[in-house]
């Protein structure tokens, strides 16, 4: 099951995929470290400490990934300040990175079939209806599409 392509891209030999957005992206989230912020801050955590003990990673990893992610701006500083504590910086995610949430929901829900065993550690569930959470490639009525569906075509400007 494979992608079609538009006539002008058929012959893949002569375009090359620099400017491919899944490339930039995953430059962008390529490390594990930074993925788990993203998920960490999905499911609330604010603050340094928090990511470092929730991932399990040391401190300079989580201090590279913030600013890069930072300077990305997938996340940005937010100030808070413990009782009888100085100020000190949390992170939140901004637009961009809550626009990663598909992305996210994708990765467990594979990870889920693949990986798991038949035993998946969480479920997610639509907090108004109850109903869990699914994750599925569509087109603008909102009909499912498979790969083979699907042509990739160059983007009119």
């Amino acid at each position: 099951m494979a992608m079609g392509f538009e006539r002008p891209l058929r012959d893949r030999s002569r375009w090359n995929t620099d400017a491919c957005s899944i490339g930039k992206a995953l430059d962008l989230l390529s490390t594990k470290t930074a993925f788990l912020i993203v998920r960490e801050c999905f499911y609330g955590s604010t603050r340094f400490d928090e990511f470092a003990e929730r991932i399990g990673v040391s401190a300079p990893a989580v201090s590279r990934a913030l600013k890069q992610l930072e300077a990305a701006g997938v996340i940005e500083k937010v100030p808070y300040r413990e009782p009888g504590q100085r100020e000190r910086d949390g992170y939140v995610l901004t637009r961009m990175g809550e626009d990663l949430l598909p992305v996210l929901l994708s990765l467990l829900k594979w990870g889920d079939d693949y990986l798991q065993n038949g035993h998946k550690p969480l479920t997610l569930i639509d907090k108004k209806t109850g109903g869990e959470i699914g994750v599925q490639v569509t087109s603008r009525p909102g009909q499912a599409v498979s790969a083979d569906g699907i042509e990739v075509r160059v983007a009119r400007r």
